[in-house]
């Protein structure tokens, strides 16, 4: 039996439906109405495919099939269901969907595992709403302790439990969970990118994940009537905020081996047309596949800021949200899928992830997998954001045959 792409896509049409920009992309962020909505959904489909369904005290969704082997270990495939603002309808989704595929096939060849299989479905990977990003693997994973998260606000300044209360759910279950409890973690993504569309492949084997750092820079400036205070005796926020985020591109480019640093978030205070901006507020990341670059970059970010502290009248904070050295997948794992890639005469290459994935924190936990399908012109994070519904069968088709060895 072979994935039913039009149940596939079912989910897919029906989850895409819960989004705060309705006609532009999905804007589906953690703890929201839209969350709620999407999380209902979900739990709605694991419980009619068979699985016991619980969540964390994160948020996180787990759909079980328990194994005849008492005390095992899961194996767990899923991906997040949280997404940027006005993204697409696959990021994460697709990931979630193909893990409640698989379930709906273990269903209907009734088999019966003797290892648990569990679909997840995570929080927060995208960092949209509370910052840094990964945060339903990396709290799940113990890495965010929950001290910090009981800190986590938004921009608006709500707190995630508050956020969480407001659609009931419940921060004071358990939130860490113990490695030994998995037996390994498998993930499928949407490239975000055109390597597999160019090359006519339906499969990317991930042999390893890029290694990110975030920081959260803060200008304070001063503010000041945008008609009556002269240049010279400004201390204007945002200029200050434009020079550094222009010469991040150089920085990258000096440092090499595919090394990007992007500024994606950035709010300016008082936001007035008429006033002086009197403090800027801005995300950095930075990527790559090597942790001597990351060093390297983050280095001379670090002697950037410094370098403009204290001029005019500025004062330059920044704030560490998010390490992650780059990750190599589990070797086995890997051979594994192109194994069964081989054997379904599903064509795969294999590559590198140039985005983070949960798939990263686990890595450090468990053995990990990953597959790739491609992505419509390489577009992700975007309304414009498409794969297609025969790929994702084929990738659904290759972690059913690599699950059911793991389980089995």
């Amino acid at each position: 039996m072979t994935a039913n792409k039009e149940r596939i896509e079912q989910h897919i049409d029906a989850l895409k439906q819960f989004t705060a920009t309705p006609g532009q992309g999905v804007t589906r962020l953690t703890y929201s109405k839209e969350d709620l909505q999407a999380r209902n959904y979900i739990k709605e489909k694991m419980t009619e495919y068979g699985l016991a369904v619980s969540e964390d005290g994160f948020g996180n969704i787990f759909g079980k099939l328990e194994g005849t082997l008492s005390d095992a270990p899961s194996v767990i495939v899923g991906s997040h269901f949280d997404s940027v603002p006005n993204g697409g309808a696959y990021d994460g989704t697709a990931g979630v969907v193909v893990g409640l595929e698989v379930a709906a096939l273990f269903q209907e060849l009734q088999l019966k595992p003797t290892y648990p299989l569990e679909v997840i479905a995570m929080v927060e990977e995208e960092g949209s709403r509370f910052g840094g990003g990964l945060m339903g693997s990396r709290g799940m994973m113990g890495l965010l302790s929950e001290e910090d998260f009981y800190d986590l606000a938004d921009k608006d300044g709500i707190l995630a439990t508050d956020a969480m209360s407001e659609i009931g759910l419940d921060y004071s279950k358990e939130k860490v969970r113990s490695p030994e409890t998995i037996k390994a973690f498998l993930e499928l993504h949407i490239e975000q990118g055109p390597i597999l569309e160019e090359k006519g492949i339906r499969i990317g084997v991930v042999e390893a994940i890029v290694g990110l750092n975030h920081l959260e820079v803060t200008v304070q400036g001063r503010a000041g009537h945008a008609g009556t205070t002269p240049m010279d005796y400004r201390s204007d926020a945002l200029v200050t905020a434009a020079k550094l985020i222009a010469t991040f591109p150089q920085i990258a480019k000096e440092t090499g081996h595919g090394t990007v640093i992007t500024t994606g978030r950035l709010h300016v205070f008082p936001n007035g047309a008429n006033v002086i901006p009197d403090k800027v507020v801005f995300s950095v990341d930075i990527r790559s596949g090597k942790e001597k670059q990351i060093s390297q970059a983050r280095q001379q970010v670090d002697e950037l800021l410094s370098a403009h502290n204290g001029v005019g009248g500025i004062t330059i904070s920044a704030e560490e949200q998010l390490f992650i050295e780059p990750k190599e997948l589990d070797t086995e794992l890997r051979r594994l899928l192109k194994e069964v890639s081989d054997e379904l005469s599903i064509p795969y290459c294999s590559m590198s992830s140039g985005a983070g994935h949960d798939a990263m924190v686990l890595s450090d936990f468990t053995a990990c997998g990953m597959l790739f399908i491609p992505s419509k012109d390489g577009l992700s994070h975007c309304p414009e954001e498409w794969s297609d519904a025969g790929d994702l069968a084929d990738g659904t088709d290759v972690l059913f045959e690599t699950i059911k060895r793991l389980v089995m």
